[in-house]
């Protein structure tokens, strides 16, 4: 990994790194390091894009939907040279006018008061998982806790049926590979994906669905002429990764980060209470999404540099939420640090509609926890997922100690 940059002052630096390569989405820390090193924007030149990593620039080009569009794809495909792998998404890959009016019936359908009318359902599950692997004394966090809770709760919230659900992680790892390049990672994701498209494509019809679930409601929202009749199918299937991957993941940094800092965890028996900001803390220390892209909409100044109008940008949203800029030591984890502003969710009008589903599943599994464990303790060598969007463990062997 190479800096090279050139002499005028306000001349553009470049970067020779590949954000995508196997070594760097395994531990991505060093290179975040000097590309927010590098200057408030520097040029790919491996991609042909732009980049963003220190906390400020990230957080206002996330917020700046007029200027950094998400209409264009949010991964290096650009929509309006190539033809998306999938059907983009009209919640993820559109701007206002249509995203208002998308988002609106998303964000109702899987509002705080639709989570909180789950939570003793959720709760009672989590108590009962917990309690079993609490008796076992090891187990793998992400297999026998972090992938099973979710697909426990959530695919039964939306209403879907029970068979063939073991499809929906093979198609959120397509979908977050996808917004990178097509290197091995993604050729590896979508070697068999013909079926598992075709299976998800076919729960997101209204027959199938569950009456009152939340799939069932988006369909109430096309009765009432809120979205038409091609919206709403693409509207359940955006749910399918939106409340799951993310949730997977916090659940399973969680673990993961506890294990690491038993000290926090110990505040957090203290305290109960801080059960959400030490959440937030976590998804920042975290970042189980890594990078996203925007494109800009014209020419823009970023403190000197012009990026053109039509320009990918790569937002390193995982670098941004360990700026030392922003945040005070921040490769630590501090559940009482206040992390307002964080971009672990993303942020603005595409920040994630999924957030509340990934809230209320981790705050009720932490909740079982924190009943019932003293100590958490890595028990093996955690092993790394890799995904181009993604940061996340396939395998983390852990022990605990009863409370």
């Amino acid at each position: 990994m190479t800096m090279a940059a050139t002499a005028a002052k306000h001349d553009c630096p470049v970067s020779h790194c590949d954000p995508y390569s196997r070594e760097n989405l395994m531990d991505p820390h060093a290179m975040h390091a000097e590309l927010r090193d590098a200057g408030p924007v520097f040029r790919l030149d491996r991609y042909d894009c732009y980049g963003m990593a220190r906390f400020a620039q990230v957080h206002q080009g996330m917020n700046d939907w007029q200027t950094y569009s998400s209409a264009s794809g949010v991964g290096l495909d650009d929509f309006r040279k190539t033809r998306p792998w999938r059907p983009p998404s009209i919640l993820l890959e559109v701007d206002p006018p249509l995203h208002t009016q998308t988002r609106s019936v998303m964000s109702r359908v899987m509002s705080p008061a639709a989570m909180r009318q789950k939570r003793e359902e959720w709760q009672e599950k989590a108590d009962h998982l917990v309690d079993d692997l609490v008796a076992r004394g090891s187990f793998d966090a992400i297999a026998d806790l972090a992938n099973v809770f979710p697909l426990r709760v959530f695919p039964d919230a939306v209403g879907l049926r029970p068979e063939g659900r073991e499809n929906l992680l093979p198609y959120g790892n397509m979908v977050f590979n996808s917004f990178g390049p097509r290197n091995e990672v993604f050729l590896e994701s979508v070697a068999n994906a013909q079926p598992v498209v075709q299976w998800i494509m076919d729960q997101c019809r209204r027959e199938v669905l569950t009456p009152g679930g939340f799939g069932a409601q988006i369909f109430e929202a096309m009765d009432r002429g809120e979205i038409d009749e091609t919206q709403a199918p693409i509207l359940v299937r955006s749910m399918l990764t939106a409340g799951l991957d993310t949730t997977i993941i916090g659940i399973g940094s969680m673990v993961y980060a506890f294990a690491q800092f038993p000290d926090q965890w110990q505040v957090l028996r203290d305290n109960p209470a801080l059960l959400r900001p030490a959440f937030d803390e976590v998804v920042r220390w975290a970042s189980p999404v890594q990078t996203f892209f925007r494109t800009t909409t014209r020419d823009v100044d970023v403190e000197g540099v012009t990026i053109p109008d039509g320009s990918k940008v790569l937002m390193f949203l995982g670098a941004a939420n360990r700026d030392p800029r922003k945040w005070e030591r921040p490769d630590d984890l501090d559940i009482r640090r206040p992390t307002i502003g964080h971009v672990g969710f993303g942020t603005g009008i595409h920040g994630c509609v999924g957030q509340m589903v990934a809230r209320m599943e981790a705050d009720v599994v932490m909740t079982a926890m924190l009943k019932r464990i003293k100590a958490i303790e890595i028990a093996g060598e955690p092993v790394r997922h890799l995904n181009n969007t993604l940061r996340s463990l396939a395998s983390l062997p852990v022990r605990v100690i009863p409370a």
